[in-house]
């Protein structure tokens, strides 16, 4: 199974609309959201996927995206400030990580496979013991066009690719 993460999309429609473009090129069937969409009007763009997010710092307006959200049916989620997921028997956690010390400290528990967030706008991809570290990139206020990308997981391989959506 293919699941793509993206995060940091601030309103930018058109990268958002590039992301579930590539989203539906390579396969994927969930998307996890690391936060700052910014307003609800992002959330319809992932109709199609069955969408998991947390809420990030520039997230104030919690009521219409959770009724975005509920717009999406059953099987989509909007967590709150943390998700603890399951993917395909592999383990996820998902928080907007505006303290790199908190995304380090879960990591270095290694109670998850996966371990994802945003906020800082710059993609990354470690391991930290059994588990990876992943920042997919963001769509605004970028360092560089290097980090307008998401990601996509193989969870049979467990592997990570990157895709600019600048493509």
């Amino acid at each position: 199974m293919n699941i793509g993460i993206i995060s940091d999309t601030h309103d930018n429609a058109e990268a958002t609309e590039r992301a579930t473009e590539i989203f539906q090129e390579e396969g994927v069937e969930i998307v996890l959201h690391c936060g700052d969409f910014v307003a609800p009007l992002m959330v319809p763009y992932f109709e199609t996927f069955e969408l998991h997010g947390v809420l990030g710092n520039n997230d104030g307006d919690v009521a219409n995206l959770q009724a975005a959200f509920d717009s999406l049916g059953s099987e989509s989620q909007l967590h709150g400030r943390f998700a603890d997921l399951e993917f395909d028997g592999l383990s996820f956690a998902a928080l907007h990580g505006e303290s790199k010390a908190e995304v380090e400290a879960v990591a270095a528990g290694e109670t998850y496979d996966f371990v994802c967030y945003g906020h800082h706008h710059q993609r990354e991809h470690s391991e930290t013991g059994r588990t990876t570290v992943l920042n997919p990139g963001a769509h605004f206020l970028t360092k560089s066009d290097d980090d307008r990308t998401v990601a996509i997981v193989d969870t049979r391989s467990e592997s990570v690719r990157f895709r600019s959506v600048l493509e």
